[in-house]
């Protein structure tokens, strides 16, 4: 729209204003935006009935969305009806309807604008402080558009340019790529998302293999996106080859390690070596449950309740014990000793029974005690029994059956004996000068 047809629609709603027949174009108006109200509502509180049950592909690709755009959309079209119908049957001036179908687009945009960006970035602090200068920005430039403005603007614009090799780039591009760009990296974001959030509520699909399903969509979506935007803007995407080829070199020089951290989370990812709730020992001193896995490092949480970050390279080029890799089973050891006096056999059934007593201790394989070994104070026995939940540790059940061993050894009479040393002088009391 150029000044001279705002002027003249200006001019023409001026008119319109005081011909007696402007008042049905405002009670038309008024009445298609309060019916569109109404409709949007009612559908909304029927997606809100119906949200605990229908999760249909309409759902998947963007209900939100619609939810969000239905009153701008659906009071557009009963505008344009309304409107089709005034100049059909001549009921009155149309002016205020041209004036509202910009509007309500626009409205539709701001809200699809602002779902998208919430959408895309769900625990971004940044936009609930951008979000009214996005919304103020579509509006401006929307007031650009509809005062005539606009035309001017991008012609001043168009006259700053530089060259980047044998292409012309002006301001205008510069901001009209700028703005595609971000456009299609936010609606492939969010297709991303919503691709990714179904994987991962998958039952058929490994937590893992979804994961990484997910950030490849999301990276080849992202791509495909500025591949396509740049595209349209105007700009030669095979002159970016020569830069892309340097900045690859360069990554692979200085950033070997990030680099290296993150193929090996995706080979982690891939080959399942490492799952969320595995419980890993990385050395003596440090092992617990993994709770995260990202592309770059593994979070691990400890017994104690510290979360340990493990960069993904350490967890590919050295030994981890997974000890719940392909069963979750755990064979715990304890050791005791009794004196040389002692009747064995008895001492073992007690220690089998402290076992058995133990709801966490499996009955299959069933808790066996053996004879390891004719120390220097005594015969060490070995307590060998299998838990089911390693995740909760092994110090309280070791603690539990010890302290049941060390009952049942004191009502029988059993020793438990201590290190003991003899000492004899050979010869006699050496001679007093």
């Amino acid at each position: 729209m150029n000044e001279k047809e705002m002027f003249a629609l200006l001019f023409e709603l001026w008119r319109d204003f005081r011909d007696p027949a402007f008042l049905w174009q405002v009670l038309a108006l008024g009445l298609s935006l309060l019916v569109g109200w109404a409709l949007s509502r009612y559908w909304r509180k029927q997606e809100f009935a119906s949200e605990s049950t229908d999760h249909g592909a309409l759902r998947v690709i963007g209900t939100g969305s619609l939810k969000r755009i239905s009153f701008p959309l659906l009071s557009l079209m009963l505008v344009l009806v309304v409107r089709k119908l005034f100049r059909y049957w001549q009921l009155g001036p149309v002016s205020l309807f041209d004036l509202a179908v910009p509007l309500l687009l626009s409205m539709a945009l701001v809200r699809a604008a602002i779902y998208l960006l919430r959408h895309a970035f769900p625990r971004g602090s940044w936009l609930a402080t951008s979000e009214r200068l996005i919304a103020t920005s579509i509006w401006c430039c929307l007031a650009l558009y509809l005062t005539g403005l606009a035309s001017p603007l991008i012609e001043m614009l168009e006259q700053v340019s530089l060259n980047v090799g044998k292409q012309r780039l002006d301001l205008w591009t510069f901001l009209n790529g700028l703005v595609l760009v971000v456009a299609t990296v936010l609606v492939a974001l969010w297709l991303s998302g919503v691709i990714e959030r179904r994987l991962l509520g998958s039952a058929t699909l490994d937590s893992n293999i979804s994961a990484v399903l997910g950030r490849l969509v999301k990276a080849v979506l992202s791509v495909i996106a500025l591949l396509l935007s740049l595209s349209m803007v105007g700009i030669d995407i095979t002159a970016l080859s020569v830069f892309s080829g340097a900045l690859a070199v360069g990554l692979g020089l200085g950033l070997q390690k990030i680099a290296s951290n993150y193929v090996s989370g995706f080979i982690i990812l891939l080959d399942r070596s490492i799952r969320i709730g595995n419980l890993v020992g990385l050395d003596a001193t440090t092992s617990g449950i993994v709770t995260q896995i990202t592309a770059r490092y593994t979070v691990l949480r400890t017994l104690s309740g510290t979360e340990v970050i493990i960069p993904n390279e350490y967890l590919v080029s050295n030994i981890v014990r997974n000890e719940s890799f392909t069963d979750s089973r755990l064979r715990v050891v304890v050791p005791v000793q009794v004196a040389y006096g002692t009747d064995l056999e008895q001492a073992m059934c007690l220690m089998v029974e402290a076992a058995q007593a133990q709801p966490r201790v499996l009955a299959d394989p069933a808790p066996q005690a053996l004879l390891a070994l004719f120390a220097d104070s005594g015969i060490n026995l070995e307590l060998g029994f299998w838990i089911g939940d390693p995740q909760e540790g092994t110090g309280g059940i070791r603690s539990a059956i010890n302290l049941a061993i060390w009952r049942g050894f004191r009502e029988q009479g059993i020793e438990i004996p201590f290190p003991q040393r003899e000492v004899r002088l050979i010869g006699g009391s050496p001679p007093v000068a």
